[in-house]
């Protein structure tokens, strides 16, 4: 008689970006073969991992702080006589690994973004490891110096050759298509902890949006730290580019939309801007962050184009595709930005105009060129910008919604909504749209009519 192993429990947080989002998902498909199972809350986890992001302000502190909570949680499951495994994941993991090790000696194990295929053996060694300490004279939770597992090289072979092809839990996934930049803007870490840029062959993202699809995904996000500096390696020798890329998806069979995000402003070609016209899959929303509209900052942030250079390519992708809605990210208060330069980045914004953005106020990244220039703008100013260009996008997210109203668009219902026989699901915009409509709908594509427009979400009904 055979017995089954009783399934262990994993919960895994996740910061920041689509990538991590992404990752996590991964990390969850490695670890499955080990017996773990996702949990929705870390109590009573037997591993936990947070799975960081080191662009958003005070990340470190985040982390550590949550590090402090789950410390309890162990000690509380060592002295029932189970173990928890705490794992450090991410961006946070591959700038301050050791840091890490060193202040929460009681974590597990720190791993950088390009070493979660290799997890099964990192839990193997920290669960040799803990082992090795309870059979010790150590008390439950005292510090282990020495014994956390850390693991944040950059490999030779890409991570992507040693995964198992994800799965398919809904009716949008991700697909990661590149990793990494080479860019280096002066304020930005994600060179450092992400490494150099990376693009996964072509036929190895067809075979995996191929399975996706078979599963039940109707909708696709190619996902990359600078995904339109895609250049993957075909079949017939050649190289490929996102555009190329993006046409070659639109024939499979089932696929119905296709997104992609992050984009760089230097990398957005014409191929990719004519795949916007003549793609149909290809929704009519693009992701471009400017960052700031002063030419001066731009080069003191390394971006590589200017306000012009910008605006010449978003006249040209709407000339091609009039459809096309604009979301963008910027930073306030960078090192020696004047009021003349924060003028420049609303007057671009005015003349642009967006849907959707992220904007946020400019913070030092330890270890990159703007943690130590000079002339840092005082935080009362940083936060007086900030909140002036908030207000200026908010106004122009309200008008675009409110442009909505009365219009019929194509929705993918995606998750279920609040109330009983409501559905949620996306407009070619990415706005959120409620529905009602049966349970049989989930993951159809629905032609709707919007009948009503709140600042963040739109109410349609089905035609």
């Amino acid at each position: 008689m055979t017995t089954t192993a009783p399934k262990k429990k994993l919960f895994i947080r996740t910061y920041g970006c689509q990538m991590n989002v992404y990752d996590s998902s991964r990390m969850t498909d490695v670890l499955a073969p080990l017996g773990y199972e996702p949990a929705a809350d870390p109590d009573g986890a037997d591993m936990v991992v947070l799975n960081t992001c080191h662009i958003r302000e005070k990340a470190s502190e985040k982390v550590f702080s949550e590090l402090g909570r789950l410390r309890s949680l162990k000690t509380e499951n060592q002295q029932d006589g189970r173990d928890m495994i705490i794992a450090v994941a991410g961006c946070v993991a591959q700038a301050e690994g050791e840091f890490i090790l060193q202040r929460a000696p009681y974590v597990d194990i720190v791993l950088g973004p390009q070493t979660y295929h290799r997890l099964p053996e990192m839990v193997a060694r920290a669960e040799r490891a803990s082992a090795e300490n309870r059979s010790g004279a150590g008390k439950p939770g005292a510090s282990r110096p020495g014994v956390g597992v850390m693991d944040t090289e950059f490999p030779i072979e890409p991570k992507f050759d040693h995964l198992p092809m994800p799965s398919a839990s809904g009716p949008s996934a991700f697909l990661s298509v590149q990793e990494g930049c080479d860019k280096f803007c002066t304020f930005c870490v994600v060179p450092y902890t992400r490494g150099a840029e990376y693009s996964r062959p072509a036929g190895q993202v067809l075979a995996e949006a191929r399975k996706l699809v078979a599963e039940g995904a109707r909708e696709l996000t190619l996902l990359g730290q600078n995904v339109n500096a895609y250049h993957g390696d075909s079949a017939d020798g050649g190289t490929w580019g996102l555009g190329r890329l993006i046409r070659e998806l639109a024939e499979i069979d089932g696929l119905a939309r296709i997104r992609y995000t992050t984009s760089h402003p230097r990398d957005l070609d014409d191929d990719l801007i004519r795949a916007h016209a003549e793609v149909p899959q290809l929704m009519p929303f693009l992701h471009l962050p400017v960052q700031s509209g002063s030419d001066k900052i731009l080069r003191a942030m390394n971006r590589g184009h200017t306000g012009a250079e910008y605006r010449a390519k978003v006249e040209r992708l709407r000339t091609l595709a009039p459809d096309l809605a604009l979301s963008s990210d910027f930073i306030v208060g960078f090192p020696h930005e004047s009021d003349a330069d924060f003028e420049d980045t609303m007057a671009l914004v005015r003349d642009v105009g967006f849907i959707q953005a992220y904007s946020f106020k400019y913070s030092p990244r330890p270890g990159t060129p703007a943690a130590v220039m000079e002339s840092q703008v005082p935080e009362d100013v940083k936060s007086a910008r900030l909140t002036a260009l908030q207000a200026l996008l908010l106004e122009q997210q309200g008008a675009f919604n409110q442009s909505c109203l009365g219009r019929e668009m194509d929705v993918l219902l995606d998750r279920p909504g609040r109330h009983d026989g409501q559905l949620l699901g996306r407009s070619p915009y990415m706005q959120p749209v409620h529905v009602a409509g049966s349970e049989d709908l989930y993951g159809s594509v629905v032609r709707v009519k919007i009948g009503a427009v709140t600042a963040n979400s739109l109410t349609g009904t089905l035609i």
